[in-house]
């Protein structure tokens, strides 16, 4: 019988959500799945900056040296120490974005700079800066104005440059 006492006893039957969200609660959640509680909690502490937010907008300062103590509502123990962070707010004007813009006016499809074709995701890039279909793609086919020789002789130039050993002296 002492064996029977000394050990923790399960609830009869178990107890559903009080949100009735159809999980079970515990006692250790105040009866709320851990779902249901965690939001309970997330609600809480944006209730709690919320306030203190406002209050801080209001009054300049939220409190005198610049920390605020969080006490949990439901059991009154100190939780933590949160330093308040100013909300910066930057405005905009939609006019000088739209009216700023250097690039193309309109993003319509994509289509062949020589025959404009549609070409989709199937465009090829060139190095003068324009798109092409299959058939245009190459430069002898739209009339690049590239200089490939030009650009070939600098990156060859780039990549090796000239080396030049000191004479030696003869003996």
């Amino acid at each position: 019988m002492e064996h029977d006492e000394a050990r923790c006893q399960a609830p009869e039957r178990p107890i559903l959500c009080i949100n009735n969200c159809g999980f079970f609660g515990s006692p250790a959640t105040m009866n709320m799945c851990s779902k249901c509680h965690k939001d309970h909690i997330l609600k809480q502490e944006q209730a709690k900056l919320a306030a203190s937010s406002i209050d801080c907008a209001v009054n300049g300062s939220g409190s005198s040296s610049g920390k605020e103590l969080v006490v949990d509502g439901n059991l009154g123990l100190l939780v933590g120490v949160v330093e308040p962070k100013p909300i910066v707010v930057h405005a905009t004007n939609d006019l000088t974005l739209s009216d700023g813009c250097e690039g193309k006016a309109k993003e319509g499809p994509n289509r062949c700079s020589a025959c404009k074709k549609r070409v989709g995701l199937t465009g090829f890039d060139c190095r003068c800066g324009n798109l092409f279909c299959a058939a245009h793609r190459y430069s002898d086919k739209h009339n690049c104005p590239f200089d490939y020789r030009t650009a070939a002789r600098d990156a060859i130039a780039k990549a090796n440059p000239v080396v030049k050993a000191e004479k030696l002296d003869k003996i």
